[in-house]
């Protein structure tokens, strides 16, 4: 069996593996071919399933397999799979990913911010086109559950043992768990770990960009389904 952990990038998906981790005991896989979060950070901090299968093996299993993307739904994923789907404010997303793609080069931050907004192709696509992707599911797809950044920040936990209860209700988690502080894993690694806060795009994302973001379709709907609040033309 396979559980996707999927989000656009910097929703906050590392902490969801390592909630995962802690909890249950699972390692993750990725749809990479170099898994770059665990290059960076370390086994010590997330930690990789070790079988080394490929997707049609892991379906095939009976025990459960979870995998990350960052990617749109795509051919990767059939439709009796199932998924977390982690969102976050795509604004707050979108500049999260920005500050990562320009650390050698800070100066470049508006530039990858605009770019990222604007970055139709690739797997990963906008930031509403990924969203829609996962959430809107056409028959007979397994619609994904949805856990949100606020709920895994505030309360990891629950919104990750509720998750997990809903699509895959036999795995037991562990009795005694300590999960890492934001405090810890930002001393560990201070670019990575940046903020992990909730309206980052208020101070880092000027109005012209955020104007960008909103003129997007696919964004719009996004954000309005999420409950994330109108664009500046509705204010």
């Amino acid at each position: 069996m396979i559980i996707w952990l999927a989000s656009y990038p910097r929703s906050g998906n590392t902490f969801l593996r390592i909630v995962v981790d802690r909890l249950y005991g699972r390692g993750t896989s990725t749809v990479y071919p170099v898994d770059g979060v665990l290059k960076r950070l370390g086994g010590h901090v997330v930690t990789a399933e070790e079988a080394g299968l490929s997707l049609a093996e892991m379906r095939a299993s009976s025990d459960v397999h979870f995998v990350k993307t960052h990617r749109r739904r795509d051919y990767d994923v059939c439709d009796a799979d199932a998924a977390l789907y982690l969102v976050r404010d795509g604004r707050d997303a979108l500049v999260s990913f920005a500050h990562q793609r320009s650390e050698e080069a800070p100066e470049r931050y508006p530039d990858e911010l605009r770019t990222l907004i604007d970055r139709h192709s690739g797997g990963t696509g906008i930031w509403g086109q990924n969203v829609l992707s996962w959430l809107q599911p056409q028959e007979p797809t397994r619609a994904p559950v949805l856990i949100r950044f606020e709920g895994l920040t505030q309360d990891p936990v629950a919104t990750v043992t509720d998750a997990i209860s809903r699509v895959a209700p036999s795995l037991l988690r562990r009795a005694e768990v300590t999960l890492p502080a934001f405090d810890e894993l930002h001393q560990l690694d201070r670019g990575f770990f940046r903020r992990g806060v909730v309206g980052s795009h208020r101070d880092e994302m000027t109005a012209e960009l955020e104007e960008l973001f909103w003129s997007y379709e696919d964004n719009r709907t996004a954000m309005d389904r999420l409950g994330y609040g109108g664009s500046l033309s509705r204010r």
